[in-house]
């Protein structure tokens, strides 16, 4: 069976979809986390992607990424939950950077639990949904951050690879016959 190679836009794209169809996300983007305008961006909570490396296996690749949820933080007094309410000593009442901590988090686990299991990006065009297409490995570590541009603006980040089947064909390489050496 001759094996399907996943391009980088095929990954990437995967990526973007996944983002796109979470429920909790607003907004998904891609490229070098220094070209995010988070002053202009629409709307949150964000997605962004930045590619970081490709590293080959012996019948694989493995697309390696930075992955960025955050959202804005609040900062009225009118953010409260009646949960927050009962809490009477909190320092700072007056915003929700637990809360958008915790949304974010939650997101974080969701998108690697999909890469994980990889039964989302299985349901289309494959004759059997258990073929894992774009699936992940490992542990992951998710680190919080948080910056102050216009809005203060925080979430987490983590890294995570994403394997695709690639079978290293020589067959179809656009080279002339005289490339092959001497």
């Amino acid at each position: 069976m001759a094996v399907n190679n996943k391009s980088y836009n095929n990954v990437v794209n995967t990526l973007l979809r996944l983002g796109e169809y979470h429920n909790q996300i607003s907004t998904t983007s891609v490229g070098d986390i220094y070209d995010l305008n988070l002053e202009k961006m629409e709307k949150f909570p964000l997605m962004h992607i930045n590619p970081t490396s490709v590293q080959t296996g012996d019948s694989q690749l493995t697309y390696n990424f930075q992955v960025f949820i955050m959202d804005l933080v609040s900062e009225k007094s009118d953010w409260q939950t009646q949960q927050h309410l009962k809490l009477t000593k909190l320092v700072d009442r007056e915003n929700n950077e637990q809360e958008v901590f915790n949304q974010t988090l939650a997101i974080c686990t969701d998108i690697i639990g999909m890469l994980r299991h990889s039964s989302r990006q299985s349901l289309e065009r494959v004759d059997d949904i258990n073929e894992p297409m774009y699936f992940t490995q490992d542990q992951f570590t998710i680190e919080p951050f948080q910056e102050r541009f216009d809005n203060l603006c925080c979430g987490y980040v983590f890294n995570i690879g994403v394997l695709v089947q690639n079978d290293f064909q020589t067959c179809n390489i656009p080279v002339d016959d005289l490339g092959a050496g001497y």
